[in-house]
């Protein structure tokens, strides 16, 4: 058992090494061929490992983010897992079978929009501009796929004590959202150059397939390793609620036996609840605050998410498995410093409210935190309320009789 113990905390040593060498820039060839031995046989868990220990030793999340792409090249190949099936991904309906077959509809989406631009540009044919800006207006259906993987599959991840990768990844994502954007952008520029668009969309095509890529031999299998059925069906069931990428499930998983605590209805309680200004049962109080044409979040003073409203129109995705989750871990990581700042100005009373107001489309979303203090003004938690002030904007003169 020792020597096991001394050859994995060897190779993580020699993992660190090599990863240091590329942060210092090093080539991947020079790194593949020094590390060929050492890297053979990886497991996605020392991957893991190694990512988290580098955060926690101060690099920054961003920067491990930088090298994720140049590492998995270097792991490509050498991975064991990549050799081991996974039953969960063939049972259909199954997330991770969901997972997968969005995966190969994405790849596919890719390869055709490789075929495109090549058209593009051997050919000052509007159509084909037309076909490839159609083409990747469609790859915007990643969104969801993302979206599901950072709200409901993360937080699962984090209560095992992987934090790391889903920083990384979630920070990988998030450049390539930006990709998709700039593309279109560029597309529908009359002024931009061919060559840019070119290295743009080159750029993004080779985002999505790594990320392909990583989610198949390293998220996957790591979550096969650590996750419960009732987990998985938990993340089944809130999957519809973000929506699906490019092709739908195949069917409806159902575990033969689930002990689910989620399948479990909380009754009404006895009595009443009785406030400093009334009383109101307990279904009174959900039906309210689900009624307010707000969007409220609560997180308690650990920062821990606790509650959500359950509105008709929420602006922002928010599923029941944010709930019991650091906040911090709720972003990306682009803006857990904008959070962080928030909180320990609350915290420390340096403030007890901030705002944003963002244009989303059609929707004008203000964004307001509030600190949530007791009576002797100790801090409870933080309230995020989000609405759409658009048709507010659009009020003007008086209304002072009902509408027909």
């Amino acid at each position: 058992m020792s020597e096991l113990i001394d050859n994995r905390e060897h190779r993580q040593r020699m993992l660190k090494e090599l990863i240091m060498e590329l942060h210092d820039g090093k080539s991947v060839e020079d790194v593949q061929s020094r590390f060929a031995k050492v890297i053979e046989g990886i497991t996605t868990a020392e991957i893991a490992e190694m990512e988290q220990n580098l955060i926690m030793e101060g690099m920054p999340v961003e920067e491990v983010q930088r090298l994720c792409d140049v590492h998995a090249a270097v792991f490509k190949g050498s991975i064991e897992d990549i050799h081991r099936q996974l039953p969960l991904v063939e049972i259909e309906g199954h997330p991770l079978n969901t997972f997968t077959i969005e995966n190969e509809a994405l790849t596919e989406l890719a390869d055709k929009i490789e075929k495109r631009l090549e058209k593009f540009m051997d050919s000052e044919d509007m159509d084909a501009k037309y076909g490839l800006l159609q083409n990747i207006n469609e790859l915007w259906d990643i969104d969801k796929h993302y979206s599901r993987k950072e709200n409901l599959l993360f937080p699962y991840l984090e209560k095992y004590g992987i934090t790391a990768p889903p920083k990384v990844m979630w920070g990988v994502d998030d450049e390539i959202r930006e990709q998709i954007k700039l593309s279109r952008q560029l597309l529908t520029d009359d002024s931009a150059g061919k060559e840019k668009i070119k290295k743009t969309i080159d750029d993004m095509i080779s985002g999505v397939k790594e990320m392909v890529f990583k989610e198949k031999n390293i998220l996957f299998p790591m979550a096969t390793e650590h996750l419960t059925e009732d987990e998985w069906l938990a993340i089944e069931r809130e999957s519809h609620e973000i929506g699906y990428c490019l092709v739908e499930p195949k069917g409806r998983w159902m575990p033969e036996r689930s002990s689910m605590e989620a399948d479990v209805e909380i009754g009404e309680e006895d009595g009443s609840i009785r406030f400093g200004a009334g009383i109101l049962t307990f279904t009174q109080v959900e039906a309210l605050l689900n009624t307010l044409p707000i969007d409220m979040t609560f997180i308690d003073s650990d920062d821990i998410v606790r509650y959500f409203s359950q509105g008709k129109h929420r602006l922002f995705t928010r599923t029941k498995a944010v709930l019991g989750r650091s906040v911090q871990n709720c972003h990306p990581p682009a803006s857990v410093n904008i959070v962080d700042k928030i909180l320990d100005d609350f915290k420390s009373g340096a403030k007890d409210e901030e705002a944003f107001w963002i244009e989303m489309g059609d929707v004008y979303a203000y964004i307001r935190y509030f600190a949530v203090r007791d009576r002797g003004g100790e801090y409870l938690g933080t309230l995020e309320v989000t609405q759409d002030i658009r048709p507010i904007q659009k009020i003007e003169g008086e209304k002072r009789l009902l509408s027909n």
